[in-house]
C-alpha cells in the first residue's frame, strides 16, 4: 500500500463513524484523490464514496425496444424521449448533455431505463459533494490485517487515530459474551451455530464470516476436520450457506489455507448463517 493510501484512510479513522466529506479540510493535501479512492474503494474495497452517472449508452435491447409500434412501447413517454436521445449518440453520452427532460428527473428515469436492460449506466466518484467512508472490509483490514513494511513518515496525529481505534475494538470485543467453550469441552453444531452469529455481529462482517475467525475461536477445543464437519452438517441441514473467495486481496496466505479447499475452484471461505 502506498503511503498516500495509508494515510487517506488513518484520516478516516478520525472521522465521526469513519465518513467525511470529500472536500473536508483533512484532505486538502492529497494530490489525485480520484485515483485514490479508485484504488482503495473499486480495486480493494477499503473504502466507498458518493458516486453518480458519468456516461450512458444504449444496449441492444433498448435500441430493439425503439423498432417497436409507440402505441405498444411498455415505456413512459419522457423514458422514451430520453432513450431514443441515447440512441442518436455514436457512443457514451454524459448525462448533462440529455436536456429533453428536467435535470430534476433525469437521474432517476435513467436509473430506472439501467435497471431495465436497455442502457448501460458508468459510474464514477461525485464531483460535487461526495462522501467517502471506510467499509467493513477496510475496518477489518486495518484491525487484523494490516502489515506495514518499509519506512514511511506519518504524523503523531495520523497514529494516534489509528491506536484510538485498535482500543476501541478491544473494548468492544471484551463486552461481547460468547458462549462459554472450555479447552475440554467440544461444542455442538447448535453452538457452532450461535458463536458463528455472534463473531458476524462482533466483527461487523454482515453475515459473511471468513472461516478463519471461527477457526481461531474454536480450534482448540475442535480440530480442523471436527469443525469442517460440524460446518458441512450445518450446511447440510440448511442452516448455513458455505461460499467461495473470489478475490484474495484483502487476505494473507494465512487466512485463505484457513479455508475448506475444494477439488475445484476456490476454497470455501465465507460462512452464511440462514
Amino acid at each position: 500500500m502506498e503511503t498516500n493510501e495509508l494515510k487517506f484512510l488513518l484520516k478516516l479513522l478520525g472521522c465521526p463513524n469513519y465518513r467525511s466529506s470529500l472536500s473536508a479540510t483533512i484532505f486538502k493535501e492529497f494530490k489525485g484523490k480520484d485515483k485514490i479512492c479508485r484504488e482503495l474503494g473499486e480495486e480493494r474495497e477499503l473504502i466507498d464514496f458518493s458516486r453518480e452517472m458519468a456516461t450512458v449508452k444504449i444496449l441492444p435491447p433498448g435500441r430493439a425496444l425503439l423498432k417497436i409500434d409507440v402505441s405498444q412501447l411498455p415505456i413512459a413517454d419522457k423514458e422514451l424521449k430520453l432513450l431514443e436521445k441515447i440512441g442518436k449518440a455514436s457512443g457514451k453520452i454524459k448525462p448533462s448533455d440529455i436536456t429533453v427532460v428536467k435535470a430534476a428527473e433525469r437521474e432517476e428515469i435513467l436509473k430506472n431505463l439501467a435497471d431495465r436492460g436497455l442502457i448501460e449506466a458508468e459510474n464514477k466518484l461525485k464531483r460535487q459533494k461526495a462522501e467517502v467512508w471506510l467499509t467493513p472490509r477496510g475496518l477489518e483490514y486495518l484491525r487484523d490485517d494490516y502489515n506495514p513494511k518499509g519506512s514511511a513518515t506519518i504524523s503523531l496525529d495520523l497514529l494516534k487515530n489509528y491506536l484510538n481505534f485498535l482500543r476501541k475494538s478491544l473494548r468492544e470485543k471484551s463486552e461481547v459474551v460468547s458462549p462459554p467453550v472450555t479447552p475440554t469441552a467440544k461444542p455442538s453444531d447448535d453452538e457452532i451455530l450461535q458463536i458463528i452469529r455472534d463473531l458476524d455481529k462482533e466483527l461487523g462482517t454482515e453475515n459473511y464470516l471468513p472461516i478463519f475467525h471461527l477457526r481461531q475461536k474454536l480450534q482448540p477445543p475442535l480440530s480442523r476436520e471436527e469443525l469442517d464437519r460440524s460446518l458441512y452438517r450445518l450446511q447440510r441441514d440448511d442452516r448455513i450457506e458455505l461460499s467461495s473467495l473470489v478475490d484474495t486481496t484483502p487476505y494473507t496466505p494465512e487466512q485463505i489455507d484457513a479455508g475448506i479447499p475444494q477439488d475445484i475452484g476456490g476454497p470455501l471461505f465465507f460462512i452464511v448463517a440462514n
